[in-house]
C-alpha cells in the first residue's frame, strides 16, 4: 500500500472546507489527498472478497469525493466520520452490483435443447412466462425433467453446487465465491464443478 499524505488537523480541515465552499478547487484537491489514508484503511476489510486493490481504491475515492462535495459542516460531524460512511456505501454498491451481475449472467448458461432443437437455458426453465395451457404443460415437463436429471446423473456435490448457484428447490442463490467459502473449497473448484454439472445436464437434455 503506497503512503498517503497525513490527515489534516481539525483546524486545517475547517479552513479548507470553508475555502472549498468559496469555490477554491485547490482546497478540494487537498481535502481529497489528505483523506486518501481513510480510503486505504476502509478497503482493507474488503480485500479478502477477491476484488482488486486498485478497483477498491478507485471506488473508495469516488465515495470520498462525493462526501467532500455533499458535506455539511453545520451537522457538527467531522468530515472523516461522514466520509467513512460514503466510502463504505460506494464499495457496498459495487459489491452488490457485481453479485447481481454474476447471478444474471449465470442464468443464461445453456443446459440442452428442446424438441425443436432450440437451446434451453436455466433462465428459460425458471423464468419463462407462459401464454397458453400447452406452454404451461411443456414448462412443467421441462422442470420435472430438470429435477429428475439432477437426482439421476449428478453427484451429491454437483447437485449441491447447482442448487446453491441457481436457487433450485426454492433455495437462496449464492455466488461461486460464497459457495466456496461455505464448502471450504476454492472458487475455481466450484466453477469446475458447476461447468461439469451443466455439461452433464446438456448431454442429458
Amino acid at each position: 500500500m503506497k503512503s498517503f499524505p497525513p490527515p489534516l488537523t481539525e483546524a486545517e480541515e475547517k479552513y479548507y472546507l470553508q475555502k472549498y465552499t468559496e469555490g477554491d478547487l485547490t482546497a478540494k484537491h487537498l481535502l481529497i489527498e489528505h483523506n486518501l489514508r481513510l480510503v486505504a484503511h476502509i478497503i482493507k476489510k474488503y480485500q479478502n472478497l477477491g476484488e482488486e486493490q486498485d478497483d477498491l481504491i478507485s471506488i473508495g475515492t469516488i465515495g470520498l469525493i462525493k462526501a467532500i462535495m455533499t458535506f455539511n459542516p453545520e451537522k457538527k460531524v467531522r468530515l472523516g466520520t461522514y466520509a467513512a460512511r460514503c466510502i463504505e456505501n460506494e464499495i457496498l454498491m459495487l459489491l452488490r452490483s457485481r453479485k447481481k451481475s454474476s447471478k444474471e449472467i449465470s442464468l443464461y448458461e445453456p443446459v440442452g435443447t428442446d424438441r425443436e432443437g432450440n437451446e434451453i437455458r436455466l433462465y428459460d426453465i425458471m423464468e419463462t412466462k407462459e401464454d397458453s395451457i400447452h406452454d404451461k404443460v411443456d414448462l412443467k415437463e421441462d422442470i420435472l425433467k430438470l429435477y429428475q436429471s439432477l437426482e439421476q446423473i449428478l453427484s451429491p456435490r454437483e447437485r449441491l453446487v447447482l442448487k446453491m448457484r441457481y436457487g433450485l428447490y426454492n433455495e437462496e442463490e449464492y455466488t461461486q465465491r460464497e459457495i466456496a467459502k461455505e464448502l471450504g473449497i476454492s472458487r475455481s473448484y466450484v466453477s469446475r464443478i458447476e461447468k461439469s454439472a451443466i455439461e452433464k445436464l446438456r448431454t442429458f437434455f
